[in-house]
């Protein structure tokens, strides 16, 4: 009697999942974490998922002596931890160096198609696509790997696309001490293209502007730049 009145419950629970997942809700600025998300370091992570990971393997049916697939667990786990998730330790935080405006260079600087990977939260499938990013100095100049490291390490997490800009933007705003900051993000994401819709032509634009951008002649220079 018991199982058959929670089934009509889990297929409700599972229904409200699918949509919430469809409609690509996000639901705060900061990326989902527990408190103690860090008590494990990565060694045990690696191994704890590569565990799970092989019985997901399992009850999907593969032969786990296969030599091809005798090791996909434990390469699994370390992708996760020490790649495509680092950015979820801020640990891996790149270092934010500053240096003097010493050629007093006042107008926008531009970093376009920095390449962008990282994982929708509601399927864990990749999101692909080109960030663009721009500031006015306001005494203070970065340098422009740290640009690309920057968009990488938010980027290196479960994310919704909205949210992503949303922290390159302020950690950019933070770390230059200004609030003359762009944001652009072009991507394609697989979970619309591989699954459901299969929409394969489609791409997502996100934006964020501050100080000086919220102007719109400045805005449309940044635009024309990266057009």
């Amino acid at each position: 009697m018991l199982s058959t009145q929670l089934k009509p419950l889990k297929e409700d629970v599972l229904s409200q999942f699918d949509a919430l997942g469809d409609e690509h809700i996000g639901t705060s600025y900061d990326t989902p974490l527990r408190e103690d998300a860090f008590d494990l370091d990565d060694d045990i992570k690696i191994e704890q998922i590569a565990h799970h990971f092989k019985h997901i393997m399992d009850i999907l049916g593969l032969d786990l002596t296969d030599d091809s697939l005798r090791g996909t667990p434990q390469r699994v786990a370390k992708m996760y931890v020490k790649e495509i998730f680092k950015g979820l330790n801020p640990a891996n935080k790149p270092d934010m160096k500053l240096f003097d405006n010493k050629y007093q260079y006042n107008q926008m600087l531009v970093e376009k198609n920095i390449t962008l990977y990282s994982n929708c939260e509601h399927h864990f499938v990749p999101i692909i696509g080109k960030a663009h990013v721009a500031y006015i100095s306001n005494g203070k100049v970065i340098g422009l790997s740290k640009l690309n490291r920057i968009v990488q390490y938010y980027a290196q997490r479960p994310q919704v696309q909205e949210r992503l800009t949303m922290q390159i933007a302020n950690e950019l705003k933070q770390a230059l001490g200004t609030e003359d900051v762009a944001v652009v993000i072009d991507a394609t994401h697989l979970c619309v293209s591989s699954r459901g819709i299969k929409d394969v032509q489609s791409s997502t634009v996100t934006a964020e502007y501050g100080g000086k951008f919220l102007d719109i002649d400045t805005r449309n220079e940044f635009l024309k730049h990266i057009g």
